[in-house]
């Protein structure tokens, strides 16, 4: 029956105990992500728990939480750190700080004293002189396989440098702390040295410590980091290396999460949003219609049973590479058409992600056939067409999440998606009437896209240009009135996406001169506009694009809701 146990521990005491071992950050925990906020929190606490131990003549602790261990018998008498890692991390920059603020003093017996109670939290040191004879024999070791700066980690501990214009977490964080020892010190002079004692003596931490892997990973789903909630990805991380029978398959998985992880930062992505969105696929597979659940709750069903497939790992890889593939702004590959990032560019703009279910299921559903290029951007039309026409007629964010469901139900069942709506003449004069609602600006960009001179790709920070602009002047408008201006403004016809630099260099000023700045424009909607014969903008020439907008969005949407 595997034991546990637990103790009270100061941190003096944690760091010390482990003579000729050391702490071992195992490769499936997540990476260090403490910034210099959550320093500064940390570093104030102590500094307030300090004083008010002095003004009040005390020696009460300060509780840091729990601290979750195992000893692994692959460790060869190490203790792996389960549950506490951000904050045993930083303790362990805090203390190699102030070490570093004592070896850059003058010696003499308080420095001596007090470098000899903190290196036997850092360091093996020899048993007869105290001394630390190895600085590379630390007591703290990070093997986190998703984190590249596990070496300036530990070069940081062994040495006590840093680079100055490193941006990675472990070097900011241990400036921090050292420019704090630094900045303390030279205004408490008396006092700082006893700031030492107090954290090695008064700080306290409740270790469990665990001699079973799984035990130690039970309770691991169950706590928090300080201030640091533990992510779904983070407790799926260790459920599936708990599954993993053997030192090589735990191996293995530990490359493939760093895989994984590494293609979804690229992409833009959290770990979690993968997770999220495959499981609408396996939602289509056993065509689930009802209403999304929480994440951890969903894969927690069953005993994580959903995450016991041998395929998972796999899977989701792919669907990351999907996403990145999509987010290749370079376009490095041909997987994901022009054409199709054009109407992916236009649900980027939409009010929601819910589109991104349908996309990943699509991809599983037909990832595997010659046609997926150009069956892709017929679904992308369906799609769009949907939910811009769903949104003009019920305007709330919401309103089509049934419909999503339901979608990647009908993909994962037949293999295409279904959405069909008749749409009626009268629909245009509510089209123009929804000028400020959340899916204007991806109407605004899909109309731009539907240009037949449109080849390239708009920049995806595109700006809204009010062709007649929005600060009024009273020169030079011929045939308006600042009633009218305010009347016609905001119409579809007095507005279309243009780059940021030539919206900047055309500013607010009269159409005859915006005219020369439009020509410069690679959005054939923009660039045509300099092109007009007159140098007036008139509530003509607003009207007649308003309903060429129209007619131009209607006739898209009722050949592709067909």
């Amino acid at each position: 029956m595997p034991e546990l146990s637990v103790s009270r521990k100061t941190i003096g005491k944690l760091f010390s105990d482990m003579k000729n071992s050391k702490f071992i950050i195992p490769d499936y925990q997540r990476p260090y992500k403490w910034d210099v906020e959550k320093c500064d929190i940390l570093w104030n606490d102590i500094i307030n728990h300090f004083h008010d131990n002095l003004e009040n003549n005390t020696e009460k602790e300060y509780f840091l939480g729990t601290v979750v261990t195992c000893h692994n018998e692959n460790q060869k008498g190490n203790i792996e750190l389960i549950d506490g890692q951000q904050r045993v991390t930083s303790f362990s920059l805090l203390l190699r700080a102030f070490y570093k603020k004592l070896e850059n003093m003058k010696e003499d017996d308080k420095t001596v004293g007090l470098k000899s109670q903190i290196a036997p939290c850092l360091w093996d040191v020899n048993p007869i002189s105290k001394k630390v004879e190895d600085m590379s024999k630390l007591h703290i070791v990070s093997n986190v396989a998703t984190e590249s700066d596990n070496e300036v980690f530990h070069g940081i501990l062994r040495t006590g440098d840093f680079n100055d214009k490193a941006k990675d977490r472990y070097s900011l964080n241990y400036k921090y702390f050292y420019e704090k020892c630094e900045e303390y010190a030279t205004n408490n002079p008396i006092q700082w040295l006893s700031l030492c004692v107090s954290i090695l003596d008064t700080c306290i931490v409740l270790p469990i410590e665990c001699d079973n892997i799984d035990i130690a990973l039970t309770i691991f789903s169950t706590l928090n980091d300080r201030g640091m909630p533990l992510s779904d990805a983070d407790i799926f991380k260790a459920q599936i290396y708990r599954n993993k029978n053997s030192e090589d398959e735990r191996n293995q998985f530990s490359t493939d999460w760093k895989e994984l992880s590494e293609i979804a930062e690229d992409a833009g992505m959290e770990v979690n949003e993968v997770f999220r969105f495959y499981s609408h696929y396996l939602r289509g597979q056993s065509n689930d219609r009802s209403k999304e659940i929480g994440l951890r709750k969903y894969y927690a069903k069953d005993n994580f049973e959903k995450l016991k497939s041998d395929h998972l790992i796999n899977d989701l890889t792919e669907l990351a590479q999907f996403w990145y593939d999509i987010y290749d702004g370079e376009l490095k590959n041909n997987k994901i058409t022009i054409e199709s990032r054009k109407y992916i560019h236009c649900l980027e703009c939409y009010p929601n992600e819910y589109w991104k279910y349908v996309l990943s299921v699509y991809f599983f559903k037909n990832r595997t056939k010659n046609s997926f290029d150009s069956d892709f951007v017929s679904m992308l039309k369906k799609l769009t067409s949907f939910l811009l026409v769903k949104f003009v007629q019920k305007p709330t964010v919401n309103a089509i999440k049934d419909d999503i469901y339901l979608a990647c139900c009908d993909i994962m069942q037949t293999g295409v998606l279904h959405f069909s709506l008749q749409l009626e003449e009268t629909f245009k004069t509510s089209l123009l009437l929804s000028t400020n609602i959340k899916t204007a600006k991806s109407l605004i960009l899909l109309n731009a896209y539907l240009n037949n001179k449109q080849e390239k790709l708009i920049p995806s920070q595109f700006e809204i240009e009010h062709i007649f602009p929005r600060v009024w002047q009273q020169a030079n408008y011929n045939g308006w009135d600042k009633s009218d201006a305010d009347i016609y403004l905001e119409k579809f016809g007095n507005k279309a996406p243009i780059e940021k630099k030539i919206n900047i260099q055309a500013g607010n000023g009269y159409f005859g001169k915006k005219k020369s700045k439009y020509s410069f424009s690679e959005i054939a909607e923009i660039n045509q506009l300099s092109n007009y014969k007159s140098n007036d903008w008139t509530k003509e020439d607003i009207e007649l694009r308003d309903k060429a907008f129209a007619d131009n969005l209607f006739d898209f949407f009722t050949t592709n809701l067909k």
